[in-house]
């Protein structure tokens, strides 16, 4: 079965195995999920992660990071621009997930970024997903 939407099946690994405590998930690679995992990198979200060739698209292992205690550090992460549905924003309409406590992954035309990073630099763009 061939995925539409890497993106949010990327998303939904990580939710799945944050969910079932795993230490590590596998995901197919492409540009904007390789932003993606950068950003959760930069912003503590995720431990690492590492690009692997397979000979074909190749394969992004990300190795998810949890708290002192075992608790969760990602509580919520969604997609907010679908493919049916995309949703852009300006630098002042970009949304802060739990009032700054998560942050919004922007796809911006200087790249992709955290909303704090697409606000310092005063760039809007599309609104990826929110993780918290």
């Amino acid at each position: 079965m061939a995925v539409q939407d890497l993106t949010a099946d990327m998303l939904t690994r990580i939710r799945n195995a944050v969910r079932n405590r795993e230490k590590s998930v596998v995901v197919l690679s492409n540009k904007l999920n390789r932003g993606v995992a950068s950003v959760l990198k930069d912003e503590g979200y995720i431990s690492d992660f590492e690009n692997i060739a397979d000979g074909r698209q190749g394969i992004i292992r990300i190795a998810l990071k949890y708290g002192a205690r075992g608790e969760n550090i990602i509580n919520e992460i969604r997609r907010v621009s679908k493919t049916g549905c995309r949703t852009y924003s300006t630098v002042a309409g970009l949304p802060r997930p739990m009032q700054g406590l998560g942050i919004s992954i922007v796809s911006t035309s200087h790249g992709i970024m955290s909303d704090r990073k697409a606000r310092e630099m005063r760039v809007g763009g599309e609104v990826v997903a929110t993780v918290c």
